[in-house]
């Protein structure tokens, strides 16, 4: 006990002197902390809502998905910072041990700081939480992702758990760490300060090696999808795949992240091979402390492979899954054109009878509603469907395995053929159900098809569902089929509309379904991505303030002030390029991972999609990332640099 208290200067004498690193760790919890507190708040108020426009993404599940991306980035850069400002005090502990400290004395130690730490970062994460929650709700119902007057309700439930499990996962990390410094013993401790050891232990080979399996498992499941798995709606429903996407993909990225510190040595010497050749030591200086602090150069790289993983990953999936809808939807019509409204979430009625009355046409219309407890509960609770007024049969030309689209009108329904077979449906079964606002309704199963992801896996007849929908009852999109050789409808029938042709629907940036997934991609990834573009700042400069000392060896040796600010910059040049190939490696597997989900599920086979990579999210998110390491590593080393280097050698002693 004698000990213990020993210890307890020490303790409040690192944490004033070592400031900078335990402010680096201060930050990503804060941040991480706030991140996870207001992405909770926002689903626990949104329990019960949905939005008006029936084209907008589900609420729920978007901010459902939007917490889980950030708990992951927050919690994968918390662990890591931790565990590197405790990796940075090795010095410091290995002359702990040589003084006589115990293993338990350092761990106690250790997380005695980090408990610390990491509870005043709690309170401060969960006021900067409370404060942001508000204006992300604001950004929603701006973009129509979220009704309107949705706002945040105060919960400490979602408080109380992102300041818990934040301040679970930096002890964690930061007790990870502190267990490898307690095992030096001291007749090694000068030797071990100061070169990186075993870096991949074994509780990142068992993570590691788990991530794996998880990802080759879960892939395999949905590309074959079991009997099992498909009576389950939500897992079958192709509608759902971007989203299963997603999941295969974080586990993907979780997996080489913590097998980084086996590639990042060969990826560094590869990166470095003309550097022998080149004329001067910095980039000599450069790849060897890449080399000899893996532990170092793979905490420092981790924020940015994240943010180039994500962007890559992320938008690369939307991208894929936008195109594979686009050729599937177009190979679906029978129409010629496609009219949507042209900045507003419906057609107006007058725009429907002006398109009706067009001669040597044939007008169609469309929209989402909700149907529930379809054949008894037997779909998993609510349902989406599609409402059509018009003939289906002959606007599209879907693959039918039983009965007709010829039959879709009165109190009858038709299903998607997954969906049937998942509950044993078969043509001429009558359903029970209750319509979007719980009117209860029969109806008969007239036709089996293979919908598009233009449509939902239920299809109904506009007439019966008319009298009870929720909010705007006009449709979202008109299909009209003209005459073969006629001209496309008048601008004078399509006023306030968007007219395209069929074999161009789904092109471009200005479709509505294309605007609905960017909005739902922003939403899920930008939080997640903004806090790993700061904790890129916050890891470069820990990094930069633990290196004080060698700057001034540095010095003292004869390298001048511009050596060691050049040595410095190429260091953070050699992260990010690093960082960069980790996430192209990633970013091709999730690729290819989509791609065979969607040509198995999703597409024909003479309709398959080709691997495509997003350079141009990649590129723009590898030069922010660049730009951030350059300058939170050169500008802190600029400002230390000041002093004099027989300072700079005494300091953290």
């Amino acid at each position: 006990m004698g000990k213990v208290s020993t210890l307890l200067p020490v303790a409040v004498a690192t944490l004033r002197k070592r400031w900078l690193g335990f402010a680096g760790s201060f930050v990503a919890l804060t941040l991480g902390v706030a991140l996870i507190a207001a992405s909770g708040l926002l689903v626990s108020t949104s329990a019960g809502l949905e939005n008006n426009d029936p084209t907008a993404p589900s609420l729920k599940k978007l901010l459902t998905f939007m917490a889980g991306m950030s708990g992951f980035v927050s919690v994968f850069v918390v662990a890591s910072t931790f565990a590197f400002a405790v990796a940075g005090r090795r010095r410091e502990t290995a002359l702990l041990r040589a003084v006589g400290a115990t293993p338990r004395q350092i761990r106690l130690l250790v997380i005695g700081e980090s408990v610390v730490v990491s509870l005043v970062a709690s309170v401060a994460g969960t006021l900067l939480g409370l404060a942001l929650a508000p204006l992300f709700a604001r950004w929603l119902v701006a973009r129509g992702a979220a009704p309107e007057g949705f706002t945040v309700e105060f919960s400490a439930g979602p408080l109380l758990i992102a300041a818990a499990i934040e301040v679970a996962v930096a002890v964690l990390g930061a007790y990870a760490a502190a267990r490898r410094a307690g095992r030096v013993r001291p007749v090694e401790a000068l030797s071990a300060a100061a070169v990186d050891g075993k870096v991949m232990t074994l509780g990142r080979w068992v993570w590691a090696v788990a991530y794996v399996a998880l990802f080759a498992t879960v892939l395999a499941l949905f590309a074959t999808m079991p009997p099992g798995l498909e009576r389950d709606p939500q897992l079958r429903d192709p509608q759902n795949l971007p989203v299963w996407s997603l999941l295969i993909d974080v586990m993907a990225i979780m997996a080489l992240a913590l097998f980084a510190p086996l590639f990042v040595p060969p990826l560094v010497r590869l990166l470095t091979l003309p550097v022998p050749l080149a004329a001067g030591a910095v980039g000599l200086l450069a790849r060897q402390n890449a080399l000899a602090a893996v532990r170092r150069t793979v905490s420092t790289a981790t924020p940015m492979f994240l943010v180039i993983g994500l962007t890559g990953t992320v938008v690369g999936s939307t991208l894929t899954f936008g195109e594979a809808r686009a050729v599937q939807s177009r190979e679906a019509l029978s129409a010629q054109y496609v009219v949507e409204p042209d900045g507003g979430s419906t057609l107006s009625g007058a725009q429907v009878r002006r398109l009706r009355d067009l001669p040597d046409s044939r007008t169609t219309t469309i929209r989402p509603t909700l149907v529930s407890d379809l054949g008894g509960g037997m779909t998993g609770g609510t349902t989406a469907a599609t409402a059509i007024d018009g003939d289906a049969a002959r606007t599209w030309k879907l693959k039918t395995e039983g009965g007709s689209l010829d039959g879709l009108k009165g109190n009858t329904v038709a299903v998607s053929s997954g969906l049937a077979e998942s509950n044993g449906w078969r043509v001429g079964d009558r359903l029970g159900a209750a319509l979007a606002d719980g009117t209860p309704v029969t109806v008969t199963l007239v036709a089996l098809v293979r919908t598009p992801l233009s449509l939902a896996e239920v299809l109904l007849p506009y007439p019966l569902v008319a009298a009870h929908l929720t909010g705007d009852k006009q449709p979202t999109a008109a299909f009209v089929s003209t005459a073969s050789g006629a001209p496309a409808p008048p601008s004078a029938a399509t006023a306030g509309a968007k007219v395209t042709p069929t074999q161009r629907w789904g092109d471009g940036d200005d479709d509505p379904r294309a605007r609905s997934d960017w909005i739902t991609m922003i939403a899920i990834l930008g939080p997640a991505l903004l806090y790993a573009l700061i904790a890129i700042v916050n890891t470069m400069m820990m990094s930069t303030g633990d290196r004080l000392r060698d700057f001034a060896t540095l010095r003292l040796t004869g390298g001048n002030d511009r050596q060691v600010l050049s040595m410095v910059a190429v260091e953070a040049v050699l992260t990010a390029a690093t960082a960069t190939v980790l996430a192209l490696l990633v970013t091709t597997g999730t690729q290819a991972a989509s791609l065979m989900l969607i040509n198995r599920r999703v597409l024909d086979a003479g309709s398959a999609l080709s691997l495509s990579m997003p350079w141009t999210a990649i590129g723009s998110a590898a030069v922010a990332g660049l730009a951030l390491a350059l300058v939170s590593s050169v500008l802190p080393a600029r400002l230390a640099l000041r002093a004099r280097a027989l300072d700079l050698a005494g300091a953290r002693q």
